[in-house]
């Protein structure tokens, strides 16, 4: 296994660069610290900037800051951006006493070593008073989208898109004059359209396989069936197109539409399907007495040679104490067994997912969410639980609200959205062997 390439940090404006990279978009009204560890970048927090009465008293919320940072065990400093969505000249007189009682808070184990204000066209050094190097109203915002970081990152493939918002759901209009429909997808996540037809040729078999698969819903072998296409779709060439298959895309958003086999899904994604399987005989998803004939899933890749999915790795099944969030959770399965359903869930177990599987799981459900309807509120919802592994909170709330918006009320998106409202952090995400990776 070969190290991964360093970026090379000469100045204030290439971490400045870096830190949309890091989270995606261009933070406004935004706290950011990085953790330093000696002279490496840590892990990356973003936070909204408090206000009113939190801004006047923030000693509850800088708690808080320092709870998440002291996730990164080795972090023996921070840098700090205060991204104030206005004017960086006046951001002092507004966020002074917030930074100092932030660098008070954290002056023990990771003091802060540098802090920036950043506006909409201008940005600072806190500290700075110098007038020759830091003139008023500051230096123009150009110097960080022209800084050698930010050009390399780019030039790799990293681009920085708008902050994530919800977005309306598709419309599903039988209007033969429109020619495409959009992922119900937030703003700032990879996005796809589905021609219209496709959409309803997909929707018109779906609700077929649908009913099919409701009568099977508690049979292990339609389950294994079913975890046997996903496996097939996940382990495709990383890079290579999604090509629309009605049947298979329409089989696969079926499947979905039935919570323990969802639920299934993701855990296989991230633990590997032994869990999934030993998983749902646990929680009762399959029962005995559920012998119907099992239907047949549709060949994934009608075009072309399926992958083999009995060549695909996944991770041996883990024991282990996993840090979650801030304090230590240690995982309650004996030696040698599977990892629960919840663990998977919370980022608990296993040690380390399997991204490659995950990152796959989310390209797909890109795709699925696009057609519309009651499977894509399942789809969004998983996209956001994979968000929120990944440590992007934000992303993962604007998944979730957007399956609200397209099934209100789906009760698994709800669940996920109070989870990420409380600052919930994901075990993984929480764990610098485990977490994602985006560079």
């Amino acid at each position: 296994m070969t190290a991964p390439e360093q970026l090379r940090i000469t100045g204030p404006e290439d971490v400045l660069g870096y830190i949309p990279h890091s989270l995606g978009y261009w933070p406004k009204g935004s706290l950011v610290v990085i953790t330093m560890q000696g002279k490496r970048l840590g892990a990356t927090l973003r936070l909204d900037l408090p206000a009113g009465p939190v801004l006047a008293n923030p000693g509850r919320y800088l708690s808080t800051v320092r709870g998440y940072l002291e996730a990164d065990t080795e972090a023996d400093g921070t840098l700090v951006a205060i991204f104030t969505g206005g004017a960086a000249a006046s951001a002092s007189a507004t966020y002074g006493h917030f930074l100092a009682e932030l660098d008070s808070i954290l002056s023990a184990a990771m003091p802060v070593r540098e802090a920036w204000y950043v506006g909409t066209d201008y940005w600072r050094e806190a500290y700075c008073i110098d007038a020759t190097c830091c003139p008023f109203p500051g230096r123009p915002l150009q110097e960080i989208l022209d800084s050698p970081l930010n050009a390399e990152m780019v030039y790799r493939g990293s681009s920085v898109g708008p902050a994530p918002e919800p977005q309306s759901a598709p419309a599903h209009s039988k209007s033969a004059q429109s020619t495409s429909a959009q992922s119900t997808t937030p703003q700032g996540a990879t996005a796809c359209t589905v021609p219209s037809l496709h959409r309803e040729a997909v929707l018109e078999a779906e609700a077929g396989w649908a009913g099919e698969l409701d009568l099977r819903r508690g049979s292990r072998a339609q389950l294994l069936a079913v975890l046997d296409l996903w496996e097939a779709v996940l382990a495709r060439p990383q890079g290579e197109p999604w090509l629309p298959e009605v049947e298979r895309d329409a089989f696969l958003r079926a499947s979905l539409l039935i919570p323990g086999w969802r639920d299934a899904v993701l855990v296989m994604a991230a633990a590997g399907k032994n869990a999934a399987e030993a998983g749902a005989a646990v929680f009762g998803i399959v029962k005995d007495g559920a012998d119907l004939r099992p239907v047949t899933p549709p060949v994934p890749f009608p075009a072309a040679d399926p992958p083999s999915v009995l060549q695909r790795p996944f991770p041996a099944p883990v024991h282990a104490v996993a840090d979650h969030g801030v304090a230590g959770v240690k995982a309650n399965s004996p030696a040698g067994a599977n990892p629960g359903y919840a663990d998977v869930l919370m980022g608990v177990q296993p040690d380390v997912p399997d991204w490659a599987a995950l990152d796959a799981l989310d390209v797909v459900l890109d795709h699925l969410a696009a057609v519309g309807g009651p499977a894509a509120a399942a789809a969004l919802t998983v996209r956001g639980w994979i968000s929120w592994c990944r440590g992007r909170g934000s992303y993962a709330a604007a998944h979730f609200a957007s399956a609200l918006e397209v099934q209100p009320g789906y009760r698994f998106a709800e669940l996920l959205l109070e989870l990420v409202g409380r600052g919930a952090i994901c075990g993984w995400a929480g764990r610098k062997e485990a977490a994602w990776q985006k560079f």
